[in-house]
This record gives C-alpha cells, structure tokens and sequence, in this order.
C-alpha cells in the first residue's frame, strides 16, 4: 500500500512547482522560458501581478524608439516666446515638464519645470530671462534600452530625456512616466481623469480627442456617422483592425470619412485617439 498522500495539485501546479524548483536549484533559465511560466501562473500571481512581472521582463528589451513620445506630438516652449504664451501652453497640455526650443525643434536649449515659472509670477518682472530657469537637458540616442535609461534617469534625478536619431537630430521625447507605464500600465494623473469624465472633447481645430475605448455606436450618435458596429466594438478596435496592428503614438488612419491619429498609447492598448473629420471631395456641377 502506498502511504503516500494524493497530490493537491493539478497538472498545472505541479509543472510550475518543478520550475520553480529548477530556479531554486540555480539552473540557467532563457527569459522566454521565464515568460511561459508567468503566463502559466494563474494560480500564484493576479493579473496585474502578471502584467507588471511581464512589463519587467520587456523594460530589459525594449528601445526607446519603441515607446517615446515622437517629435510630432512632443509639446514644446519656444524660447523667444512671451510669459503669456508659455503660461497658455502649460495649462493647456497639462505637463509640467517642456523642452525649451530656439529657432527650430532639433534645438533644444534646456527644460523648463512649470513649478519653477510658477515661482516667477509670485515675484512678477518684465525682462524675465527664461534662461535662468533652465534645467539641463538629458539626451540620448533611440536605440537605448529602456533599463539602462530607467537607471539613468534614478543615478541623475532627471525625469525627461531628448531622443536623437543617427544623425543628431530630435526625433522625440521620454519621461520616467513613460518607461514606469511599460512596467504598471497606464498612470492617469488629474489631467488624464478630466479628459476621462468625457467620451468625446472638442477642440479648437475641429478636432476631437476620443478615449479608444468609446463603443463604436456612441461615437456615431456623437458624429451623425455610420461606422460598423458589428464588426468593431470601440474606436480603439477599429483603427487597430483597419491598420492590421498596434500602432504607435502619432500614426494616422483614414476610414469612413474621418481621419484618426493615435495620441496616448503604450505597447499594450491605444489609450486616446485624435479625430477629425474628412473634407469631403469637391463634386463638379
């Protein structure tokens, strides 16, 4: 007779615990090998402990071309600039960190902190010298990993780094924001939750920015439209579907009349979608 106790465990269980073992052991793991047991470890780890250990792992191999914020979209500070246009350019973009530009964008003379021009207009003067407010400037190439720029970023206290292609030129920005995002997913501050209370917000360009997960047949009662909501449940699925993939921050798709660019997404999701409606063709009469 076998005195030995049934196993509790099921075929799932038991095949974890023996890698487990195996890393216990110091037996050498490949980081696929280390990827296939998260994704087999329902019962050890929640979803977003998964989620988290997961965006670890790629954090190692993941470049900064691959996640930051392209030139396009970075909004900047023009150093010639007036107090009055710095200050509406902070309180319409929500930020509080900005590169400051000279005569064009691959001139990035220094980053302002918003809390230092804040202390400014407690003491108000006319020849304000922005100079005196700029910090230094952080730049790296886009082919850094994000590890390596996580640990930068903790060794120099910055929170902002410049992207540069090849040949010198910007080709966008990062914040510490950013590469913690691709570890914990999206971290909404104060700004991002405004722009959450409402499915659809209007701009002065005609433009819209639309969350990704706004269901198809809400946007069309918003724009009078006819997009298919059978064949797409959000805005999100439908420029994914259309595109064929994930795409990247400052992508355009144009389908049904209207024109869609990715503003707010990570490696995971399409978070915020800026859309605008096509002109139509001129018919001949």
């Amino acid at each position: 007779m076998n005195d030995k106790p049934p196993s509790t465990n099921g075929p799932g269980k038991s095949g974890l615990m023996t890698r487990v073992l195996r890393a216990i052991k110091g037996e050498p793991w490949s980081r696929e090998e280390i990827q296939d047991l998260l994704q087999q470890a329902e019962s050890v780890f929640d979803a977003e402990e998964q989620i988290m250990l997961a965006g670890v792992l790629e954090v190692a191999e993941t470049q900064v071309r691959d996640v930051m914020v392209p030139r396009s979209q970075m909004v900047v500070i023009e150093r010639e600039q007036s107090l009055d246009d710095m200050l509406k350019v902070i309180i319409e973009s929500g930020h509080s960190r900005f590169p400051v530009i000279g005569e064009d964008r691959d001139e990035v003379v220094g980053v302002l902190l918003a809390k230092d021009l804040l202390r400014h207009l407690t003491n108000p003067d006319d020849d304000m010298d922005i100079g005196t407010y700029l910090r230094p400037v952080t730049v790296i190439p886009e082919s850094k990993r994000l590890n390596a720029l996580l640990k930068e970023f903790r060794d120099t206290h910055n929170h902002m780094a410049i992207v540069v292609d090849e040949y010198g030129g910007v080709c966008g920005l990062l914040t510490i924001e950013d590469v913690l995002e691709e570890i914990v997913g999206e971290i909404d501050d104060e700004h991002d939750r405004e722009e959450a209370d409402c499915i659809v917000q209007g701009n002065d360009d005609d433009s819209f920015l639309v969350r990704a997960l706004t269901r198809i047949d809400d946007f069309n009662d918003h724009f009078e439209s006819a997009l298919d909501d059978e064949m797409y449940d959000t805005v999100g699925g439908l420029v994914m579907h259309e595109l064929g993939r994930l795409p990247r921050r400052g992508e355009n798709l144009d389908f049904g009349g209207f024109e869609f660019r990715v503003v707010k997404a990570d490696r995971r999701r399409i978070d915020t979608l800026r859309v605008k409606r096509l002109q139509p063709a001129n018919d001949d009469d």
